[in-house]
Parts: structure tokens; sequence; C-alpha cells
């Protein structure tokens, strides 16, 4: 087992590492920018090295400082968090070249998930569905216009290094195609540096299903249920829950096991999410995030485990101490993820916290490392907390959330609180009966 491991990452994912490291008696290391001095991760870490000015790019992306960071303080391995350098493949093999652990899947597998294209073509090979689309990159317009005709409007025009919604473009004719695959290929060049483009059949009224898995890179992989994320807002996630209230057993148990076997095939190592688009019954594969994923506690909530510890205790050389059959799945479990921004504009609003409460009670936790007094600044992601809360079943857990939410104090900035109080107020919500399209709906009418 590691010393000393660094936390290449800011806010409540770096407090939420330093606390599994705690509990494994892991000495942690903080890295900071000068705009986040003050921040709580950086307060409670055993050292803390400032590796750079507020701008991202001089000091969490700044590969150089973190690994002088790690060289000064005698760190072993490095825990990148999610965001910044996490899906980063260049980074794990700087890291590995200088004979300190990457805490997260080998170099190659990230490279590969990393290039959609590839990843689609590798997990079909696997076994996995994928939506019916191009096998490759788009060579032309004329070669679009010939795929969307043989699978059917409306298509999906999608930046092939794209994430976030940005190189994303929906074409319901072929007159729309042309002016879809012109845009999404000038916004992924300046998004991503790559106007590389692939299609994809536009489904109308899917769910976001992602399988969560978890593997020794020995060939031992099981997965950890589902993870239900269609409430999104320009496809940025807002809501997350487990289990999906769409699907039976039979589907939950079918998905899992072509997922695990998948992720043994390939050796994978980590925690990793399989993400799919989910229509009357099918699994259509997007994409695989080969790292932590910010709604990673719903899992932790529903299955016991504490899923930082296991990606700790596997990158250390741990073989995977469990098999499919041990895993247990009770109760039912939400995230919402508070955000620094207007309810109803989405505005970032930055600023000093004036009053911070967090709700507890049974069933309830609030990730979070921003405190009464603390000033949010206007450099980074506007998420300041998650709450999440477990229930015996999905409507114990939304009046769990409900009471939660009421509890849950922030003055002096504006947040997506009163956005989630609202939704709970929702009977489609309230039934589970949502797809990726609601919210942006219900944005528009309201």
């Amino acid at each position: 087992m590691f010393e000393k491991i660094l936390i290449a990452n800011r806010g409540e994912i770096a407090l939420r590492i330093q606390r599994a490291c705690k509990e494994l008696g892991i000495s942690t290391v903080a890295v900071h920018s000068t705009a986040d001095a003050d921040a709580m991760h950086v307060k409670l870490a055993d050292e803390s090295v400032c590796i750079g000015p507020p701008q991202a790019t001089d000091s969490y992306l700044n590969i150089p400082a973190i690994l002088s960071a790690c060289e000064i303080t005698g760190a072993e391995a490095v825990h990148p968090g999610y965001g910044f350098l996490s899906e980063n493949a260049r980074f794990a093999e700087i890291l590995t070249e200088h004979g300190i652990t990457f805490i997260g899947p080998d170099a190659e597998h990230i490279r590969l998930m990393g290039d959609k294209i590839q990843a689609k073509d590798t997990v079909k090979k696997l076994g996995i569905p994928v939506v019916p689309g191009s096998d490759g990159p788009l060579g032309s317009d004329a070669e679009a216009q010939k795929i969307a005709d043989d699978i059917g409007y409306p298509v999906l025009v999608k930046a092939a290094s794209g994430g976030g919604g940005r190189g994303m473009k929906v074409a319901e004719t072929a007159k729309d195609l042309t002016v879809a695959m012109a845009t999404a290929r000038s916004e992924a060049k300046s998004a991503f540096g790559d106007d590389t483009l692939y299609l994809e059949k536009y489904l109308g009224r899917p769910r976001h299903i992602e399988i969560q898995v978890l593997g020794d890179g020995k060939g031992n992989a099981i997965h950890l249920g589902e993870r239900d994320c269609s409430l999104q807002r320009r496809h940025q996630k807002i809501w997350e829950e487990a289990p999906s209230p769409a699907l039976n057993i039979s589907e939950r148990e079918n998905i899992g096991e072509t997922v695990s076997q998948a992720m043994r095939d390939l050796k994978y190592k980590g925690v990793g999410t399989v993400e799919f688009l989910y229509e009357d019954g099918g699994f259509y594969f997007i994409e695989m995030n080969t790292r932590l994923q910010v709604e990673h506690p719903v899992t932790e909530m529903i299955t016991g485990l504490d899923l930082v510890i296991e990606q700790i205790q596997i990158a250390s050389g741990s073989s995977l101490p469990l098999t499919q059959d041990e895993i247990q799945f009770v109760g039912h479990a939400i995230e919402c993820r508070i955000n620094a921004e207007n309810p109803k504009t989405f505005m970032p609003s930055p600023g000093k916290i004036a009053h911070f409460h967090a709700p507890g009670g049974l069933g309830v936790r609030i990730d979070s490392a921003v405190y009464q007094g603390y000033s949010i600044p206007p450099f980074y992601d506007s998420l300041i907390g998650k709450l999440i809360v477990h229930g015996r079943n999905r409507n114990e857990c939304m009046m769990r959330l409900k009471r939660a939410l009421g509890e849950c104090v922030v003055d002096g900035i504006e947040t997506t609180i009163p956005l989630f109080v609202s939704l709970l107020s929702e009977p489609d919500i309230m039934n589970g009966d949502y797809n990726i399209h609601w919210l942006e709906n219900y944005l528009k009418e309201s």
C-alpha cells in the first residue's frame, strides 16, 4: 500500500479522495492554485504545494508543476479525481516514467476510450451494443449524407474528441446535415483542436443509463449496477439515481454482465463507467469514462462500497477482492448536483458564502468542500456540492431528498437548490417518467 498520495484536483472531489486516504492510513498532499489557498482540501491535507496562478492551464493542468510537487513531497502515487488530467493518457505515462503510480487505468485504455470512434469500434468487437452510424471518421459531406440516408433521419453529428455537448449537432433532414457538419467541425476544432466527426442515429426519447465497472487489470471485473442520469441540461447531468426506474431485473443483469465480460476481455484496471442511451428495451453505447464519475456516491450508497478506496487498492497491485455474487444492491439513492448558479438562467454565481448549513439525518450525505466564509472563485466549474440521499425504496428516497433540500442553507450566492425543490413537485419526476430531453423542455416552459 502507498504511504503518500498526491491529489491532483480541487474542491469536493479532492476532499473526497482525502477522506478515503485517511481511512487507509495514507498521508495526503494537496496541490492548489493561488485562488485555492484557503480551500478545505488544502486546510485538511498533511502537506500542500502551490502549483500556479488561478487559471487551470497554469496550475491544475500544469503537468511539470504537479510532477515537481510529487518529487518535493515524495508522493508515490497521484489520484487525478475527475476532470482536469483524469483522462490524460500522456499524464499517466509521464508519471509512470518517473516511477509514480497513476491511480487509474493504463494509459492505453485511457487513450483508446478517449477517441470515441476507436472506443465504439472496440466495444462493438467486445459484444457491447452500439448506436447505428458511421464505422469510422467522416471523410466528406457526401459520405455523411449516404450514411444518414441508410440509417434514417434524424441523425446526430458528434466530435470524435468531444465532451460536454460541444461538437454535437442534430440534423433532421439532408439540408440540416450540411449545416450541422460545418458547425460541429468548427466547434470541435476550437474546443479540442481536432475536427474529426462521426455520425450516429438520433434517438427520440432515450434515457441515459450508465454501468459502473471495477476491474483489477488481471482479467477480473465486476459491475456495480447502473445509474440513471437522464435529467440533463445541455448534455450536463444534474440529477442521478440508482437503480434506474426504467429497467427491469432481467435488463439490469444482462447489460451488467455484458459490460463486465467486455472489461474482463479488455483487462481493464480501476473504476470506469460505460454509458448508454436506452430506448424501448435497447441499449446503445455512447462512451466510456475511464475515471471516477461525479455521481459515484449514488453507487456507493446502494452497494456500501467505497469506490475511491477500491481504486487505491487496485492501483497498489491488489486483485479484485469481490466477485459479482458478493455485490448486494440495497435500496434507492439519488444525487443532486448543487451548482453556484442562478437556478433559472444558470449564470455562474461566484462569491462569498455568508451562511452554510448542511442537511443531515438518516440516509443523507453531502459531499462539499465549502464552508461559511469561503469565497467561491470564478475560475473553475460551478459545482460546489452534491446532496446524496438513500432510502429503502424510491418513494422514501424522494421524500428524504425533499426534506434534506429544505434543510440545506447556502446564503450569499445563488445556487440550483430551488430548481431541485421545483422538480420534486413534478409528477413525471415523482414517477420516474423522464428522458434526456425532459429537463430542457421543462425549463423552456417554466
